[in-house]
């Protein structure tokens, strides 16, 4: 007999995925009850760390580039999703009472061995399983958390031999991402989130993965997004490429690009460069330029990922090359959303305003081994 903490079976997720793809609102429409995100938003914080309930889709993303006491390099990603099946629940008194899946991803990249550690999981909220606070960040699956106090986040994770358990403190003020944090990802009415990132957040914690007899200490920069909204991907979008990258004069950037299923690029996508005093602008698509270089396939999924770039940003000067500390980051997902996508960290080099740039940071690619239109 499983226990309602047992949840990683094939037929759970199958049930989750269907949920994802059948409970979609037909563009422009909210007849469901959810709020669109139309119109330039008033943010309020702390506040808005916390949940938004009158939208359909929530996560609140965490990846970053860490390196131990012995010099070995790491990346991390803690992610948290929310996902509401219905405006609001049939008994509201009732914690067994569905109307939001929790869901999460947690992964380890060791560059030092080369190797790549993922878990994911889902709950229903019920009596403390999972869940988001409305007031500020205070998000949790089962015993992964992420919570925000007195300006510091601290997360948590532990699972099958891995662990992370890291403080997180904002060098840089928070970016709004888009024109005041609508980010448009298409142009039907509502086919955009709100989104905003700490792209500069200092690290310090621990990490173990499966192959370590104690966890190590480590230290380096995160990066943090939150996004929300209810209708996000037209049935004719396939997936995503995303780039958050810290240069190494204090820079950090941002590039987004939607992908089609005929193979072009939506003229809605972009991007957004964080200078080092915390001021930032919107980039546009005429503004980036993207080459890839090299790809790898995966033996698991035959998925077919990018891995090699080449990006350059003619109007701030930036020119940088990079590639994966580990090719195989991919995260097949099979007791969540059932979606199989590619989340590692990068390295590389170039110029930014004609000086020599480190660059280091995480890259995300759906839509390579099986479309996401339609879903978020």
């Amino acid at each position: 007999m499983r226990t309602l903490h047992d949840l990683s079976t094939p037929f759970f997720a199958l049930v989750i995925l269907t949920l994802l793809c059948t409970v979609s609102i037909p563009l422009g429409l909210s007849a469901q009850g959810w709020e669109m995100a139309l119109a330039p938003r008033q943010w309020s914080f702390p506040r808005d760390h916390g949940s938004h309930g009158e939208y359909r889709t929530e996560w609140w993303y965490f990846t970053g580039n860490l390196t131990d006491n012995e010099g070995k390099r790491y990346g991390y990603q803690l992610t948290f999703f929310r996902y509401g099946l219905a405006a609001q629940a049939k008994i509201p008194a009732n914690p067994w009472s569905v109307r939001d899946i929790h869901l999460a991803h947690f992964a380890i990249t060791d560059a030092s061995n080369g190797t790549f550690h993922f878990r994911d999981r889902a709950s229903r909220k019920g009596p403390g399983l999972a869940g988001a606070g409305n007031d500020a960040m205070d998000v949790h699956v089962l015993n992964w958390s992420a919570v925000m106090k007195d300006g510091k986040i601290d997360l948590k994770a532990a699972h099958d031999g891995m662990e992370l358990s890291l403080s997180l403190v904002p060098a840089k003020p928070l970016v709004l991402h888009g024109r005041q944090g609508l980010s448009r990802k298409g142009p039907e009415p509502g086919q955009a989130s709100y989104y905003y990132s700490f792209t500069d957040l200092r690290t310090r914690g621990t990490l173990k993965t499966p192959d370590m007899k104690s966890p190590v200490a480590v230290r380096g920069i995160s990066w943090f997004d939150q996004e929300f909204g209810s209708n996000q991907l037209s049935p004719g979008q396939e997936g995503w490429d995303w780039f958050a990258l810290h240069l190494g004069d204090g820079r950090d950037l941002m590039v987004y690009y939607l992908r089609k299923k005929d193979g072009t690029i939506e003229k809605e996508s972009s991007g957004t460069l964080a200078e080092p005093d915390g001021t930032s602008r919107h980039l546009t698509l005429s503004d980036m330029e993207t080459t890839v270089l090299v790809h790898w396939k995966s033996t698991r999924t035959a998925g077919r990922y990018p891995a090699g770039w080449r990006i350059r940003i003619p109007t701030a000067g930036i020119d940088v090359t990079i590639r994966p500390l580990v090719a195989d980051q991919e995260l097949v997902n099979t007791v969540s959303t059932g979606i199989t996508y590619w989340e590692g960290a990068v390295d590389g080099k170039g110029t930014s305003k004609g000086k020599a740039v480190t660059v280091e940071g995480y890259v995300e690619l759906t839509g390579y081994a099986g479309t996401l239109g339609g879903v978020f």
